[in-house]
């Protein structure tokens, strides 16, 4: 028998190793706001960067405004974007309590919302899905800020003619992990979260197929080369931890083999590959006492998922390699993508041993959870400036870090210094071939990384070692929290308990204040504010009333509005599809007349702009 464990309190320190990691933690989270794209909020912490991508989705007629670009080019990739979500989501799951006493949490669910937000756009339909914005090769060819994009903004989607299983499958595993973090703060949030995680799951398992058969332009950038299968199980995992249904454990007990879940043995993890990730989970629903029926199958599970973790410590029959100072390496290009998953599942699976009171088998002998841990703190402090180089791998962190990015933001001025644009090929022989650090520091960015000999130039066209990507970033906040927060006893297999999160239930009512598309301002005024509140249940509600002025000299007609954020009922206008008409009896706005129209919900006013009108 394996011997028994009992951990306290490890590494309870925040500078345990000398580092900041309540510091790191929350530059870390910084780097999602530079990667926004669409509108940005007025709470918009990186002030170089401004609104972008605003007709995203409007040549295919549904609107793709918002989310994140994946790394340093200005594409939206869905998959590896629903993967940031689940990992931003899986962190404050387990570590939502130590997110918040650093007092990040409200800014970790502000990130999370940003990315479900925009996933839902691109779900308009059960069996429609979009996972793509721009394409890679145009992109590639120009060197703009995302606020100059000339490049193309075309749309693509998967449906039942052109499946995508992976896809689908991982935005399914986005959205149920983020309604399990909104169900405490936002409950019709997280219920419409669920809402498309079900029809997400039903699209991926029934027309299964790969996305980039479908999305063929994501071929060069996001190839799925581990298939769909590891998608499959991973989206049933998250939505059995989201909804505590039997179908899905079912699901996962049944399709072990054929799936591949009991018979992969991996040794990395990440947006493609989340073989070990299921795996985990999986584990963590077995020494949770959930194996019912299928205990056997998932033991197989959880083979698998110890495989891994004696991989990454050097420990089994198959090792994961090492830099000569101690990084997991596992590829040239952007390895610390690889890094941070993987120390991510180290460290949960030691919170997950330790609250079972067991510890880990590998083939040179027994592991206690504390060196999983500590392996995983190795991992962290290596990044953060603990190697040979003694460079910081994280933008901004420590004296000695990154200056010239692999980022065409961060690399050209800002537009609110310069507002002169910046060209496709003059970017490039402007900014890009610029020796010097970037006039915009890119605070928290987590770039690609050494090579297998921890060597690293810090020069803007090493885009395999320079480029930072958000899935680097993302499972990197629950381990910073860990050690930042330590452990606190608490048992990481019993249900998901999420801290209160006291500066939103501090943060006063919504200001009646007026809502102005600039772009329209001259022709269409929209005003909105709060009319009354109230309080049911517990909860409050509040009436919203937003006013449509035709200020031109004109008659307004064929007026098109686009409303989003909206959780509740509305009155005033017909809705047809995604947009929102006058109602049926009134067919145009004379000069100087307004409409108005209300709604109400239990959240910040939604959002309203104006798609398209004439004027007669």
């Amino acid at each position: 028998m394996a011997p028994l464990f009992l951990v306290l309190g490890v590494l309870p320190l925040a500078l345990a190793g000398g580092h900041d990691y309540g510091a790191a933690l929350s530059k870390s989270i910084l780097f999602f706001e530079a990667q926004r794209s669409g509108y940005l909020p007025k709470n918009q912490r990186v002030q170089w960067r401004g609104n972008s991508g605003l007709n995203d989705g409007k040549m295919s007629g549904v609107d793709l405004v918002g989310g994140y670009y994946d790394a340093g080019d200005n594409v939206k990739f869905g998959l590896p974007m629903a993967f940031t979500i689940t990992m931003m989501s899986w962190s404050i799951i387990e570590y939502g309590t130590q997110i918040s006493s650093s007092g990040e949490l409200g800014n970790v669910l502000d990130a999370i919302k940003w990315g479900t937000d925009y996933l839902i756009k691109a779900h308009p339909q059960p069996y429609v899905l979009y996972g793509e914005v721009g394409d890679g090769d145009t992109d590639h060819y120009c060197w703009q800020r995302p606020e100059d994009m000339t490049t193309s903004r075309a749309a693509y989607k998967i449906d039942p003619s052109h499946p995508g299983s992976d896809l689908a499958g991982e935005t399914a595993a986005a959205m149920a992990a983020a309604s399990i973090v909104f169900r405490r703060y936002n409950p019709a949030y997280s219920a419409e979260l669920l809402k498309h995680a079900y029809q997400l799951f039903d699209f991926a398992d029934k027309y299964r197929g790969k996305y980039d058969g479908s999305i063929t332009v994501a071929q060069k950038y996001y190839r799925s080369v581990s298939g769909y299968a590891d998608e499959l199980l991973w989206a049933a995992a998250w939505m059995h931890k989201a909804t505590n249904n039997q179908y899905y454990l079912n699901y996962l007990g049944k399709n072990g083999d054929a799936l591949g879940g009991t018979g992969w043995a991996m040794t990395e993890f990440g947006w493609d590959v989340k073989y070990a990730g299921v795996q985990t989970l999986v584990a963590k629903f077995l020494m949770a006492g959930k194996g019912a029926g299928y205990a056997p199958v998932f033991e197989k599970y959880q083979e698998k998922a110890e495989f891994f973790m004696c991989s990454c410590l050097g420990k089994g029959t198959r090792n994961a390699q090492r830099t000569p100072g101690g990084l997991i390496f596992r590829q040239r290009w952007n390895n610390m993508q690889f890094v941070t998953s993987a120390s991510f599942l180290l460290t949960v699976y030691s919170d997950y041993l330790s609250s079972a009171r067991k510890s880990l088998k590998c083939a040179s002998g027994f592991v206690t959870p504390s060196e999983l841990l500590s392996f995983a703190k190795s991992q962290v402090d290596y990044i953060l400036g603990d190697n040979p180089r003694a460079t910081s791998y994280m933008v901004g962190y420590g004296n000695n870090y990154p200056k010239q990015v692999h980022h065409r933001a961060s690399s050209i001025v800002s537009y609110k210094i310069n507002p002169s644009f910046v060209s496709c090929r003059g970017g490039y022989s402007t900014w890009f071939s610029r020796k010097a650090s970037d006039p915009n520091l890119l605070t928290g960015a987590l770039v690609g990384g050494p090579d297998a000999y921890d060597n690293f130039a810090d020069q803007r066209g090493n885009y395999e070692q320079t480029e930072p990507a958000t899935y680097n970033n993302a499972p990197f906040l629950g381990i910073l929290a860990r050690l930042h927060g330590g452990h606190s006893g608490y048992n990481q297999l019993l249900p998901v308990e999420l801290p209160s999160l006291k500066p939103v239930a501090a943060q006063p009512k919504p200001a009646p204040k007026p809502v102005v598309n600039p772009a329209i301002a001259n022709s269409i005024v929209l005003e909105q504010e709060e009319r009354i509140s109230w309080v049911f249940q517990g909860k409050t509600y509040y009436r919203y009333s937003t006013k449509v002025t035709n200020k031109s000299t004109k008659t307004l007609k064929d007026l098109k509005l686009s409303i989003t954020k909206l959780y509740g009922p509305l009155w005033g206008l017909t809705k047809a599809g995604n947009f929102y008409f006058f109602p049926a009896w009134i067919n145009s706005l004379q000069a100087g007349k307004s409409i108005e129209f209300v709604y109400i919900h239990s959240a910040s006013p939604a959002d309203v702009s104006v798609s398209s009108y004439s004027l007669v």
